[in-house]
């Protein structure tokens, strides 16, 4: 018996026993996913007339009410059935278009990061010029603003508006696409149960 047998497999089959809370990771994800999109919905929704006049001016997009009630559908619709993990799958559909809209069409000119972190291997020059936009502007509130309680909430960024968090949701969107809202922690996993039990009846 050679090692990969004698540990591999004796371990491969013990982590296999995990797989009882494998819905755990799906809630989670689905529990994560729904607020943000819900509140992006939400956002578009009480702006209307400005997301309209955005999708077809900014973006160019043809029927910009029509395209703007979709991605408020999609996300506060989306969003709201993913806290239940009803239709899964199915709503992870039109969140998975509108991330890859929001990452191609707005956030790419960007570059990859959110954040502008000119640490960063990912930084790219506007990353990297905004540092002394940052250095400057730290410089004058710690000079004539209340520095400390300012930064009491947590310190000063420039943001990016890179893909990173449209991607990311993306990836996380494609997870529950493929493996559904998880078993044993959502509605589709017990609908499914009894319509099958139906069927087989």
């Amino acid at each position: 018996m050679n090692a990969i047998e004698r540990f591999y497999l004796p371990l491969h089959q013990l982590l296999d026993k995990s797989k009882c809370l494998d819905g755990l990771p799906l809630l989670l994800l689905r529990l994560y996913l729904a607020p943000i999109m819900i509140q992006a919905g939400y956002n578009k929704l009480s702006a209307f007339d400005s997301t309209v006049q955005w999708f077809g001016d900014y973006l160019g997009m043809p029927l910009p009410g029509v395209m703007a009630f979709l991605a408020i559908a999609a996300e506060l619709g989306g969003g709201i059935l993913l806290i239940i993990g009803l239709a899964t799958r199915w709503v992870s559909i039109p969140l998975m278009v509108t991330m890859f809209v929001a990452a191609f069409s707005v956030h790419i000119e960007n570059g990859w990061l959110a954040i502008a972190d000119g640490g960063s291997w990912l930084a790219n020059d506007n990353v990297i010029a905004a540092q002394e936009k940052l250095a400057m502007a730290k410089s004058i509130l710690q000079e004539y603003g209340n520095y400390d309680w300012l930064t009491s909430s947590g310190s000063f960024v420039i943001l990016n508006n890179g893909i990173e968090f449209a991607i990311t949701y993306l990836f996380m969107l494609m997870v529950l696409f493929f493996y559904g809202g998880g078993r044993y922690v959502s509605v589709d996993y017990y609908l499914s149960k009894a319509l099958i039990k139906k069927q087989t009846d």
